[in-house]
């Protein structure tokens, strides 16, 4: 079990890592109906990431295991493919970081989370994991990690589980502010947004350097 829990913590804590959905879930708690749009958007990032952790990590559990105690094969190629692409994304993230003296832009969406739902909230969590190439990229790598590992049955169960609950910090530790942090929390979670808004680029950017390389010289590892 220890060897599937060291194998996901750079990825989980990767996905915990993200401007985007923490920007987001701020954007939603300032509103009228925060308290239910924060909940469904935390519940359903969960779920999201629960989901694709689970589906990758039998898919990659299954194939070779039937055969002997080796994990699919197949898997350090994904990894290796999922390096390079996040090593590509690091590149696109650095060439559009603001340049001295610009503001960071926002995604246009966030301009329309006042008027959301949690419907809506909810499925905007969803795409933050399931669509989102980094997210995604992340989950999936990590997921990965996780098959891969010599871990059981049982460890690997335990892994999934501190995996999407690493992952989703960055959804569950402002609500957990909202709801806790009583007057203070409207002004730490605003510092949080305004941060985190003018250093997304180059926070994503080194992020995905250190995973990208991660990825690939763990795959490169194991294929050698």
């Amino acid at each position: 079990m220890g060897d599937a829990i060291g194998q996901m913590l750079v990825p989980a804590v990767g996905i915990a890592v993200s401007p985007i959905p923490l920007i987001a879930i701020v954007l939603m708690l300032a509103t009228p109906r925060g308290r239910l749009n924060g909940t469904a958007f935390a519940a359903a990032w969960m779920v999201t990431l629960a989901v694709v952790s689970v589906i990758v990590v039998l898919a990659g559990s299954g194939a070779d295991a039937r055969v002997s105690n080796d994990p699919a094969r197949w898997t350090s190629w994904v990894k290796l493919a999922l390096g390079i692409l996040l090593l590509l994304l690091a590149g696109m993230q650095w060439r559009g970081r603001p340049q001295d003296g610009q503001k960071a832009q926002l995604p246009r969406w966030m301009e329309s989370i006042e008027a959301f739902s949690p419907a809506k909230s909810a499925l905007l969590a969803a795409a933050l994991v399931g669509v989102s190439p980094k997210n995604l990229i992340l989950a999936v790598g990590g997921a990965l990690s996780i098959a891969s590992s010599s871990a059981t049955s049982g460890g690997k169960t335990v892994a999934i589980g501190l995996f999407v609950l690493i992952g989703s910090l960055c959804a569950l530790v402002p609500l957990g502010v909202f709801l806790l942090g009583g007057d203070r929390a409207v002004t730490i979670l605003q510092s949080w947004k305004t941060w985190m808004a003018a250093h997304n680029a180059a926070i994503t950017a080194v992020l995905l350097i250190v995973l990208g390389t991660k990825f690939a010289g763990d795959a490169i590892s194991a294929l050698t």
